[in-house]
């Protein structure tokens, strides 16, 4: 779809498009927020809807926990925790305020937040295949799925997705641990090790020489029409969507744990690293349902792929592409590489984001390094996009934190929340060049 307007009629239009052109690292906090109250008539789910997915995932808990016997001990439920980062604040030199990560890069099964969504929309797909077929009745031991005579019922059905990496980990080992026949569409920046342990799996792994829009429509294309295949579409589910928002169920009751209150007077900030946007987006949505206006979702892109921030910022949502505007979709952070955002995330979380901001390749590199150093935890690259968020609400100069009256007091007294999206599983030779070019980049400061 064109532009509607040349590239230096937005940028003239819009500071920040300006900004994001010249791959500049930037911030924009959203104008156009609105009371959760109002703006989540903007989204077709509902609590009833996050409550209902929970519900599922408590009944394959039993599966989970016969499938992968790193559960057990969580009883098969897929968590991950919580844990302060007082070293880091100290070394980022930002407050008022706490600083805490939610570690989704130890998320069982698949080591990313898209264990999450990825795992759950194919736990849907197998209840509704299994109910349908009489092979589990309501109220049974879902334990039962974790046999041969179901692997080789599921094994009559496809599942297909395409991904940079992180969704295809999940959706092809949970896939292909139920007796799926599992096919992963994979861009050309997707990471060689995930397609080897996708391959392990006994995962097809067709790979693409372009990015991870052009692996979705492939593997979009060749399911369309397949009665027995199922297609994961990142862009566009709402079962993702729900997989994701679950995590702020559990994020309730760990910071009701550790003694952290969430209210009007005791602000939540969380960033939230964005790619095509599914992941961030069903968490903020959950979030929201959960805490409200007392909680602050910011979405954090590398400065070469800002694709949701310019989806937002024309309007023009799916309909536009990084590489519209000369931007090369070109970064380190393989897991936000990503050039088209979602249309249906874009929209429907509009008025709910409190704001984007993008972060450089080199900076995201010495996060990794310092975040090793001060904390001991280990994360991917594009995990780190969520650490500078802190110091962009505190710094901001737009008059954001006024307009929703968020004074020195409410500053003083908030949480703000990394969410680490990936970095558990990351091969130790990978990691090792990965703190390398980190640790030489803070050097050389």
């Amino acid at each position: 779809m064109p532009l509607i307007k040349t590239v230096q009629d937005w940028c003239s239009e819009h500071p920040v498009i300006a900004e994001l052109v010249a791959l500049n690292e930037t911030t924009w906090f959203n104008p156009n927020t609105a009371a959760v109250a109002e703006a989540l008539a903007d989204v077709p789910l509902t609590r009833a809807d996050m409550d209902d997915a929970s519900a599922r995932l408590q009944r394959f808990a039993a599966f989970i926990q016969s499938a992968f016997p790193q559960t057990r001990e969580a009883g098969g439920i897929i968590e991950s925790p919580l844990y302060p980062l007082p070293a880091l604040q100290r070394a980022l030199g930002t407050s008022p305020g706490q600083l805490w990560l939610k570690a989704d890069n130890e998320l069982p099964i698949s080591g990313s937040i898209k264990a999450r969504g990825g795992i759950y929309e194919v736990l849907v797909h197998a209840e509704r295949l299994a109910l349908d077929a009489g092979l589990l009745q309501p109220g049974d031991d879902y334990a039962q799925l974790d046999s041969d005579t179901a692997r080789a019922f599921f094994a009559r059905y496809r599942i297909a997705v395409g991904s940079t990496g992180n969704l295809g980990l999940s959706i092809g080992i949970i896939s292909a641990r139920l007796g799926f026949q599992a096919t992963v569409h994979m861009s050309a920046d997707a990471r060689q090790w995930k397609k080897d342990k996708l391959r392990a799996h006994g995962v097809q792994v067709i790979e693409y020489p372009t990015d991870y829009s052009v692996a979705v429509a492939e593997g979009r294309r060749q399911a369309e029409g397949d009665p027995f295949c199922h297609f994961v579409d990142d862009e566009n589910s709402r079962q993702l969507f729900l997989g994701y928002a679950v995590a702020a169920l559990r994020l309730q009751g760990q910071l009701r744990q550790a003694g952290i209150v969430v209210d009007a007077e005791h602000p939540l900030f969380v960033y939230l690293p964005c790619g095509v946007g599914g992941g961030p987006g069903g968490v903020a949505f959950g979030l929201k349902q959960v805490f409200g206006d007392a909680v602050h979702c910011l979405f954090a892109e590398p400065t070469h792929s800002p694709c949701m921030l310019l989806g937002v910022c024309t309007g023009l949502h799916d309909q536009v592409s990084v590489y519209d505007f000369g931007i090369d979709n070109a970064t380190a952070a393989d897991g936000l590489a990503v050039g088209r955002p979602s249309g249906f995330v874009g929209r429907t979380m509009q008025r709910l984001i409190d704001g984007h901001y993008t972060v450089s390749d080199d900076n995201l590199h010495r996060l990794l390094a310092l975040m090793e150093a001060s904390e001991g935890l280990r994360l991917e690259p594009s995990a780190l996009a969520g650490v500078p968020g802190m110091q962009r609400v505190l710094e901001e100069t737009q008059g954001y934190r006024q307009r929703l009256g968020l004074s020195e007091r409410h500053m003083a007294n908030a949480t703000h929340l990394i969410w680490a999206t990936g970095g558990s599983m990351v091969p130790e030779a990978e990691m090792e060049a990965y703190l390398a070019t980190g640790r030489a980049l803070l050097n050389a400061r």
